[in-house]
């Protein structure tokens, strides 16, 4: 009997398969511009034809510096059916912290659009790349001769993430074929996407290949909206002008919407987020919004969100703060991951008593590879084959992890630990705070203490001792805040709070005896 033969798995083919069975559908709106998904593939081929002209070869690297639109999109197709690898950039980085990506990774093109030329020329002087601009962009492309590569191992490399880098050199996170494909298919599943949605691009593309949406919404068969920035009132627009089905971010980019003067109910809308939990309060503001939160976990070396609060129907009937607590569990792994663990230092599982700390572990299909030339660095962030996170969580009953805080924000007051993110919560249910930070600051006498930053809503005013006493209400006394500073978060590209900034910003204010 012949023997049957098998394809790897890359997600480049759900392009090939929508291009054929969605041709005349709408793939991406690009401001003025649309392309079928018949168009999308083409543009692909043709991009892949593009670079194999300009010398890439299977194996190089080629970075993109663009907003979310169609360039980088395409980019997420075009790049492997070349073969090549691709690095979405980071927009908000300086031009020498890109360019010291760029080397890292050692790209030989670089693509932009045309808002980035300015920190593209910058980063072409400074590594030394072959830069192709907006235009040239769409003169090669038009010109190419379609091609498509075949990938012979599933397993290879296909996408190169850098981390944010706060403390250190960003790390260069590899992603295979295998993983995307898989991770695509359990956001759609899990997001419910179909052929009928519409995804707004309101998460970065470049942030873990945009979670894989850049790739889900397209095995879907839906459109992408491409939103260039996060701006509240052109979100609402779109909601209401779009058929806006789903869109994903931060917390800190679904707090600006739902407290937006421009906010009002529509239709049922499809909200991603990772990072702080929900409160009962944002929770109560979407659901007169029609918005479905969904909490979801991971991290750049997970591709995103490989954990997710798997909601059940019958926790709708209960309170508000019920389901907010429930909602702020990360959850469980999602439909292609293995269990999530929780360990202790000797990598056994700690008890699922929802009360003993440990470490966030995890393993499967959708980890990274490794780090890109770094080879201890990814031998310490996996001991005993299982990823270790850093973030400290809980392991609940119903087998539902939770986290407790990064390792590094715990904070250590009188030999006490103390759980930054409880703070958060805590000082976040207040009504006139909009969103909040805690962060150690030094204290001659314990060590650490909590300081906190706290964002109010529009129009709100709060005094100092008000909000450490509401804290103090619920909260053991040694837990709240000793001081606590007014004022805008910092945050990263994807909205996610600079603690670190917080931590110098603490460390100014109280001395210099905090932790680095």
């Amino acid at each position: 009997m012949e023997e049957m033969s098998f394809e790897p798995l890359t997600p480049t083919a759900f392009l090939r398969r929508s291009g054929r069975v969605h041709a005349d559908r709408v793939a991406v709106i690009d401001g003025d511009r649309t392309f079928t998904y018949a168009e999308l593939w083409s543009r692909a081929q043709k991009l892949a034809g593009a670079l194999r002209e300009r010398g890439v070869q299977p194996g190089d690297r080629v970075a993109v510096v663009s907003s979310n639109s169609h360039l980088l999109l395409e980019a997420h197709y075009g790049v492997p059916l070349a073969g090549a690898v691709l690095v979405a950039l980071n927009v908000r980085l300086t031009p020498d912290d890109l360019a010291w990506i760029v080397q890292h990774a050692g790209a030989r093109v670089l693509l932009h659009d045309a808002p980035l030329d300015g920190c593209a020329r910058e980063v072409e002087r400074k590594a030394g790349v072959q830069r192709i601009g907006a235009a040239e962009y769409e003169k090669m492309v038009d010109g190419a001769a379609p091609f498509a590569g075949k990938v012979e191992d599933e397993r290879g490399l296909l996408a190169l993430n850098y981390t944010s880098g706060t403390t250190a050199r960003p790390k260069g996170v590899m992603y295979h074929h295998r993983g995307a494909y898989l991770q695509s298919l359990a956001v759609a599943m899990q997001m419910k996407l179909d052929a009928d949605s519409r995804y707004l691009w309101t998460l970065p593309m470049f942030h873990c290949n945009g979670w894989c949406f850049t790739w889900a919404v397209t095995a879907a068969g839906g459109t992408h909206l491409c939103l260039p920035a996060v701006e509240p009132a052109r979100i609402w627009k779109h909601l209401r002008e779009s058929g806006v089905t789903h869109l994903c971010g931060a917390p800190t980019v679904l707090t600006m919407m739902l407290f937006h003067p421009d906010a009002a109910k529509g239709r049922t809308v499809r909200f991603g987020t990772g990072g702080a939990a929900p409160t009962p309060a944002i929770l109560a503001r979407a659901a007169e919004l029609g918005i479905d939160v969904t909490h979801l976990y991971g991290l750049t070396e997970t591709y995103g969100p490989a954990v997710l609060c798997d909601w059940r129907s019958e926790w709708n009937a209960l309170p508000i703060a019920q389901q907010a607590q429930l909602k702020a569990r990360q959850g469980v792994g999602n439909v292609i991951a293995e269990q999530v663990r929780v360990v202790a230092p000797d990598g056994s599982d700690v008890p699922a008593d929802a009360r003993t700390m440990g470490e966030i572990a995890m393993r499967g299909n959708d980890i990274m590879l490794g780090y890109y030339r770094d080879e201890e660095a990814t031998r310490r962030a996996a001991p005993d084959g299982w990823f270790r996170t850093g973030d400290l969580g809980v392991m609940h009953p119903d087998g539902y992890v939770e986290l407790r805080d990064r390792a590094k924000d715990i904070i250590i007051s009188g030999g006490e630990n103390i759980s930054s993110l409880e703070v958060e919560r805590t000082l976040a249910a207040h009504p006139a705070v909009l969103e909040t930070a805690v962060v150690a600051g030094p204290d001659p006498k314990w060590g650490e203490v909590p300081v906190a930053f706290v964002s109010l809503k529009s129009g709100e005013k709060l005094a100092e001792q008000a909000l450490i006493d509401y804290a103090r209400e619920k909260l053991a006394h040694f837990k709240a805040p000793r001081v606590v500073v007014f004022g805008d978060l910092p945050k990263t590209s994807t909205g996610k709070v600079q603690k670190y900034v917080l931590r110098d910003r603490a460390r100014s204010l109280l001395g210099d005896k905090g932790k680095a």
